[in-house]
């Protein structure tokens, strides 16, 4: 059994905080760049600039790339040989995330209660989901969710009947009610099947895939390639000015479900798609 302190933890977690809001993945820095190749519209080309030129400063300068740093969500994949010895992973990563977000001079956004609405002051607690898997290693991801976004996301309870044909309306219409509020060009993470709440974690999870990264089965590579042509051709484009590149990708994951149920979940993540991750 191999032992990982929670100081180790910890420490990476606050890392992750700091360069996942300076640095804009090389992955969606470039698919921004590959846009501009196809867009006509010189305000669209115009946006996709500033939003290149926005990650370079970013990434020079050591400063967040949106002032809104985000909700830290946590992913954690767990070696069930691993110890962790010191303390509660959950305590190490949000100790990370509060070091992290004071440290790097980050926006704290997040409020103890819904309805009260006070402030934390040190951007804790993280959304944590943790999968067990084999091996004796530690691989946590962080992304900063913005809230803009995050509130442009939906779930709806399908039937079964409604198949395929009802997802890709459900997805679209998602797209178009949001407009220009979730600051596109989109990623769009789709989950599909489980329950309510494995459908919402599906699309989460999603967004962590890298851009052009797209699903191992076929069918659902295939949905992804018609979604994000779909999406595309709703012309809301960069900045919601207009344009070809509404999005640029949409992700699929999928899961078994109840013979009764089509749960269906979208995720919607800005342009500044942050996500960093680091395997102990």
């Amino acid at each position: 059994m191999r032992e990982i302190h929670i100081s180790k933890i910890a420490e990476a977690v606050a890392e992750l905080c700091i360069r996942s809001n300076y640095e804009l993945g090389d992955d969606v820095y470039q698919a921004l760049r590959d846009a501009m190749e196809v867009e006509d519209s010189p305000i669209a080309r115009d946006v996709l600039a500033q939003l290149i030129e926005n990650a370079d400063i970013a990434r020079r300068d050591s400063v967040p790339i949106c002032q809104d740093t985000g909700y830290a969500v946590v992913l954690i994949e767990l070696g069930q040989d691993v110890h962790i010895v010191g303390g509660l992973l959950s305590d190490a990563v949000n100790a990370g995330v509060a070091k992290g977000y004071t440290e790097g001079y980050l926006r704290k956004s997040i409020v103890a209660h819904p309805l009260e609405r006070k402030n934390t002051g040190d951007n804790t607690p993280a959304v944590i989901y943790t999968d067990i898997v084999a091996g004796d290693r530690l691989r946590i991801m962080l992304a900063p969710k913005g809230g803009g976004s995050e509130n442009m996301s939906a779930v709806r309870m399908m039937k079964p009947s409604d198949g395929i044909e009802g997802v890709k309306r459900f997805v679209v219409e998602t797209v178009k009610a949001a407009g220009p509020n979730p600051c596109p060009p989109l990623i769009i993470g789709v989950g599909i099947g489980g329950t309510m709440d494995k459908a919402a974690v599906l699309a989460k999870k999603a967004l962590f895939r890298r851009v052009g990264e797209h699903n191992a089965n076929p069918s659902d590579a295939s949905l992804e390639k018609e979604l994000l042509s779909l999406v595309n051709e709703t012309g809301i484009g960069p900045g919601g000015f207009g344009g070809r590149t509404t999005a640029l990708a949409v992700n699929v994951e999928t899961y078994p479900c109840h013979i009764a149920s089509l749960p269906v979940a979208i995720n919607i993540q800005c342009h500044a798609a942050r996500h960093k991750e680091i395997v102990i």
